[in-house]
């Protein structure tokens, strides 16, 4: 009796099993028409560097002083690969961040100017030379 119950249950729990795999594949190939593979290793640049790998998909950045009260492990979906480019180097003594996160842009030049109006609002456009 004990041997024709487990034999039975283990005939009705197996296709029920491949139709949950197959249900999981399927979603799972949804899922990778859209996926990058991004894998990054220690020392490589996003902007900052790569101090270790946290997990299969988080990696902890090498933050700087000023932000050292935000959490430093990051998702891979959240990084880029930086290229270098001297043009894309910013001097950090001369932005001051504010606790907030923000600085205050000052503009060179205003370019162009323009007042959108829809309906019952108007925005003001600026376009400016930094």
């Amino acid at each position: 009796m004990g041997l024709e119950l487990v034999s039975e249950t283990k005939d009705k729990v197996r296709p029920i099993w491949d139709h949950l795999k197959a249900a999981s594949d399927r979603q799972n190939s949804y899922l990778d028409l859209r996926r990058r593979n991004i894998e990054f290793s220690l020392g490589d640049q996003v902007f900052l560097k790569i101090q270790k790998c946290v997990g299969s998909v988080a990696y902890q950045l090498e933050l700087p002083p000023e932000l050292d009260h935000i959490y430093d492990a990051f998702h891979v979906s959240m990084l880029r690969q930086y290229r270098s480019d001297p043009s894309h180097i910013v001097y950090v003594k001369e932005i001051e961040v504010r606790l907030d996160l923000t600085f205050k842009e000052e503009s060179i030049q205003i370019l162009y100017r323009e007042v959108k109006v829809l309906r019952r609002k108007t925005i003001p456009l600026v376009k400016v030379l930094q």
